[in-house]
């Protein structure tokens, strides 16, 4: 199927691996010009070299600390001299906190409001006005399902999550008249690094193998039992891109496996 995608520009932050890595191949396979950032300079452009030889688009890797606002900065100064400007914004940089709420110092809640919060806004203020001189766009705020079902050992990811949610809304409501679609995704179980990471991690503490764990977590959660690939989660970001999804405005979608029939 044809999504109408062919020779857009995506810009994707935290890109290099997991569910951003996944998305920028599948806008690529649609013919899309990729613009990925992540702090791994090495991994971040070998990964749009992978997408480029693989699919024969233009793509831009480039380190960024998203939580630094002259970091972004260059980035999008970076984007506007290769594309021109972006015709879609995937605000997808993001990683698990695990500190308590009464325990966490004020420094660790800055990072992440920063880091989840703060980045898309930055991002969204700075490549709106190319958006609206190319006639439109896409910005997909990739949150979670923490943000309605929270985790008891992710207090702070939970609370920045759920905030994300309402900053996509009030932003689509800003942008809608400019023909610029704003929605945000809340994946659930996704077999991610950071998932591998948490798993190891809490798995020694039940003397358990990872494995075992996110097995485990998986049964719990999800009524399909299983955690989704990146891939399969892409396949979404990817048709909410398109003009097949042109009605879908100011909406919060949670692709979970079935876990909030479950939780709420």
């Amino acid at each position: 199927m044809d999504l109408g995608l062919k020779d857009k520009v995506a810009c994707i932050t935290g890109g290099s691996m997991g569910i951003g890595y996944a998305v920028a191949e599948g806008l690529a396979k649609e013919g899309v010009q990729v613009a990925i950032c992540a702090r791994n300079e090495e991994r971040v452009r070998k990964a749009a070299d992978d997408i480029r030889q693989k699919y024969g688009v233009k793509t831009l890797g480039y380190s960024v600390d998203v939580t630094k606002m002259e970091s972004l900065e260059r980035f999008v100064q970076e984007i506007q001299k290769v594309f021109g400007g972006v015709d879609i914004l995937i605000n997808n940089a993001g990683t698990g906190s695990a500190e308590k709420i009464m325990d966490a110092p004020d420094d660790k809640w800055q990072y992440y409001w920063d880091l989840h919060v703060m980045a898309a806004i930055r991002m969204s203020r700075a490549l709106v006005p190319a958006m609206r001189k190319r006639g439109g766009g896409v910005i997909l705020n990739t949150s979670s399902i923490c943000s309605r079902s929270p985790l008891d050992y992710e207090p702070i990811y939970n609370v920045t999550k759920a905030a994300l949610v309402m900053f996509s809304k009030c932003l689509a409501n800003e942008l809608v008249h400019d023909n610029i679609r704003v929605n945000c995704i809340n994946p659930g179980l996704v077999m991610t690094p950071d998932w591998k990471k948490t798993a190891t991690i809490l798995s020694k503490e039940l003397g358990i193998t990872w494995e075992e764990y996110l097995d485990r977590v998986a049964k719990e959660k999800a009524p399909i039992g299983r955690f989704s690939s990146p891939e399969e989660m892409a396949n979404f970001y990817v048709f909410l891109c398109s003009p097949r999804a042109s009605y879908c405005i100011g909406s919060s979608y949670y692709v979970d496996g079935g876990w909030l029939s479950v939780t709420i």
